[in-house]
């Protein structure tokens, strides 16, 4: 396996990746070119938002090809076209083999939520103190335990009291707060989405994990729900308000949402007042988690 590495000004980005793909490049990734210099510059949108342009104003291409010969055709060609004139080959290096299953596995840890309930990754052992354990590797589906906003759902199941109450899981990615909410003892518990591979995955999950739920699309929901958790984003929680909150049982019903900024939840409190009073219950990494309850306790 050979790498070849290149530096493009940010017009010349997409045209160049495209190029290595056509010259049978098994991959191509691109990153600041003045990474972890002063001239380093962030690349990020809002979430939900695309960024505000498409590449850094020096970006350093990469692409991988099987052999040395590859690679370095590839680079007599593309070194042709009038529009590399603005561009510069940095290089072509040999990787060593590696154990790269291994070694991304060794990215993820188990993540912890309480002292005693984790997330763990098959390929680990939990810890000697979880009592708690939801098996789930990273995959395709949003929700591994890791971004603040799940951690921070997970964490309201874990010291509620949900035992014996129907639970929705509303946008449910990987099915980590419906599985969260079997171990913390619900007893009727549903979680849907708008992504068939996300219900899928969540079905496979639930099954890893001994857990016992239903998983469908979101014209398969038939509330109310004692407690309704959605863990997406504030626009569609703000379309989603009439909606949520018809869900949830009137005596004494739990709406539980994430995904918001904290410079969101004045928003979402105006887009839910109708129904209920949204409060903000927990914050991390400028995330926070924001909570009602309905009928005469609240």
């Amino acid at each position: 396996m050979h790498e070849l590495r290149l530096l493009a000004p940010q017009d010349r980005v997409e045209w160049l990746s495209q190029a290595l793909e056509a010259l049978d490049a098994l991959s191509v990734s691109v990153e600041d070119a003045d990474a972890h210099s002063d001239s380093e510059s962030p690349l990020f949108g809002e979430p939900g938002m695309p960024p505000s342009q498409a590449a850094w104003d020096r970006s350093q291409v990469t692409a991988l090809f099987a052999d040395q010969a590859m690679a370095q055709a590839a680079s007599d060609v593309l070194a042709l076209q009038d529009l590399f004139e603005t561009c510069q080959l940095l290089g072509i290096t040999e990787l060593v083999e590696q154990d790269w299953v291994r070694l991304t596995q060794s990215q993820f840890a188990p993540v912890e939520i309480t002292p005693d309930f984790w997330i763990v990754p098959t390929w680990h052992q939990p810890p000697a103190q979880a009592q708690r354990v939801l098996r789930l590797d990273p995959g395709l589906a949003f929700g591994t335990g890791t971004h603040p906003t799940t951690r921070m759902c997970l964490r309201w199941l874990a010291h509620n009291d949900i035992s014996g109450m129907s639970v929705l899981d509303y946008g449910c990615g990987s099915g980590i707060l419906a599985m969260g909410a079997c171990l913390h003892g619900a007893t009727r518990v549903d979680a849907v989405d708008i992504d068939p591979d996300a219900v899928q995955a969540t079905r496979l999950n639930a099954q890893a994990n001994g857990v016992v739920l239903q998983a469908g699309l979101p014209d398969q929901v038939q509330g109310p729900y004692q407690c309704v958790l959605a863990n997406i984003l504030a626009s569609p929680l703000q379309v989603l308000a009439p909606l949520l909150c018809g869900l949830v049982q009137d005596q004494g019903g739990h709406l539980v949402l994430a995904g918001i900024l904290q410079r969101q939840a004045e928003r979402l409190q105006q887009a839910y007042a109708p129904w209920c009073r949204l409060g903000v219950h927990d914050t991390e990494d400028g995330w926070v988690l924001m909570t009602a309850r309905f009928g005469p306790s609240a």
